[in-house]
């Protein structure tokens, strides 16, 4: 039998996932996984991409010892953050991390200049101090020699495919979300880097998902001993692998991937570059099959994550499944927190920045571990009501229910909680809806599968969905109301 090979690049962990379509059903199968550990080095923050490479060699090493053939290899990851190569191809600095606080200084700089409005008409995607046109100019500005040496930029998918193939193409979903390219031109915004005082010719070319850029170079196949496979430009951006592998049953329907970050949104045809849109920051990113995924980054489980690391280094160590169990049992609705704050961006003693919310908003700090958890969880959810109601104003869609795809759906407790507060049915599943996506692309490249429906159709008859029906939708309805008057009108007054 013979297999695809995803690999899925998260904001903490990766893996390697095998594929095949068996009996008119995917069959997964985890073949290596390993941590993905931004490193601090005084004050800025980088990603090991080195250390990942030789993960993704370990993985091909892992599947020759097996005896697996494969028919293609493709790779996805999280969004925006970039490396540069010199004139030579040699890479010349570690990639920076998205949350690297060196672009906070430029942030409103670049905004006051360019006009938010006039990014958002060329671009369509929301303006986040993350984005890679802010850390390009962050770099600029510090006068970076990898930024003027730089005769290259990939997107991190791109350079990790680059250095399997030693062929140089950024891909469409992940090339959207830099805040440099243009939707409705389909190119990269060379007016824009113009503006910013960059380069475009260092800007490679864009490829939309599902072409083959090519096959492991020899020297790679000498070195591990192994046959080279074609390499596809997936569905580049983890979310827009993980809406490929949303199982719904009709073309209307809203989804939330669920991990690190939350991203919450639907699909359409057309760029949606309203005044509107831009208003509530709601951003279009590529999508499969020339689609864009028009959505809303929420902070997502970040912050319990790093809540987490916070108390082990107090001596509490608690797992997450501990955590849920005692969000559950804790108090409700006594503490209200906007997930999307500034302050919860950054790493760091995110209790303590919760305390500091608190006193912000004139509320009493939680008073244990289950009351900041469930703080947590209860902000999440009410964030997700808010913006399911403000993307059906947009579209003018009404959507039946959420589809939750991704790992945050293990948190039983918080996809109910979403139910309740949104009023409406959760579907949730699959898990590993990155991973499902990147193949799927995969086999619709080959031709496996005909089109993205027939793909949806698949994982629905693979995976299935878990169902949660909102329940005590009173108390939930009264506890969102306090949360818009605690929190949403105060911060649209301020």
């Amino acid at each position: 039998m013979s297999y695809v090979l995803a690999f899925d690049l998260g904001a903490s962990s990766g893996r390697a996932m095998l594929g095949r379509i068996h009996e008119g059903k995917i069959e997964l199968e985890e073949l290596h996984r390993f941590s993905n550990d931004p490193v601090q080095i005084n004050q800025r923050l980088y990603w090991d991409i080195l250390r990942l490479f030789h993960e993704i060699k370990q993985s091909l090493l892992k599947a020759k010892h097996r005896g697996i053939k494969l028919d293609s290899i493709a790779i996805d990851s999280w969004a925006v953050d970039f490396g540069l190569l010199d004139e030579a191809g040699e890479l010349l600095a570690n990639p920076f991390h998205y949350r690297d606080l060196q672009n906070n200084d430029v942030f409103e700089e670049v905004v006051a200049k360019l006009g938010a409005e006039r990014i958002y008409e060329r671009t369509g995607i929301q303006l986040l101090s993350f984005n890679s046109l802010y850390q390009l100019v962050a770099m600029k500005k510090q006068n970076h020699s990898a930024l003027k040496e730089a005769k290259q930029l990939l997107m991190i998918p791109s350079l990790l495919r680059y250095f399997l193939t030693g062929q140089k193409f950024n891909e469409f979903t992940n090339a959207t979300t830099t805040q440099l390219y243009n939707p409705l031109a389909d190119n990269w915004d060379n007016h824009l880097l113009e503006q910013i005082g960059l380069d475009p010719s260092i800007f490679a070319e864009v490829v939309q998902p599902g072409t083959v850029v090519g096959k492991l170079q020899p020297s790679l196949c000498e070195e591990l001993g192994i046959d080279s496979v074609p390499v596809i430009a997936t569905a580049e951006h983890d979310t827009a692998s993980a809406v490929a592998a949303v199982p719904a049953q009709s073309e209307n329907f809203a989804y939330l991937s669920s991990g690190t970050w939350s991203l919450m949104g639907t699909v359409i045809d057309q760029p949606n570059l309203t005044e509107q849109a831009r208003h509530h920051n709601f951003t279009n990113e590529g999508g499969v099959d020339h689609t864009f995924r028009f959505l809303k980054n929420i902070m997502g489980l970040w912050i319990i994550q790093q809540c987490k690391l916070a108390w082990e280094k107090q001596g509490e160590n608690h797992s997450f499944a501990e955590l849920v169990e005692m969000a559950a049992v804790a108090q409700p609705f006594t503490t209200f927190i906007d997930v999307d704050d500034d302050l919860f961006l950054g790493v760091g003693n995110m209790p303590a920045q919760i305390d500091l919310y608190c006193k912000r908003t004139g509320q009493t700090p939680p008073v244990s571990i289950g009351n900041y958890a469930r703080s947590i969880f209860e902000g999440l959810a009410f964030k997700y009501r808010y913006t399911l109601e403000t993307m059906e104003q947009l579209t003018g869609d009404d959507y039946a229910g959420l589809h939750i795809v991704g790992g945050g759906i293990q948190n039983r407790l918080l996809c109910q909680w979403t139910a309740n507060a949104i009023g409406r049915p959760v579907w949730a599943g699959p898990i590993e809806g990155s991973a499902i996506g990147n193949m799927l692309v995969q086999w619709i490249s080959s031709g496996q599968l005909q089109n993205i429906s027939q793909a949806r159709q698949l994982v629905h008859q693979s995976f299935g969905v878990e169902t949660y029906e909102p329940v005590q939708s009173e108390i939930w309805d009264e506890a969102y109301t306090k949360f818009q008057q605690k929190i949403l009108l105060r911060d649209a007054n301020i």
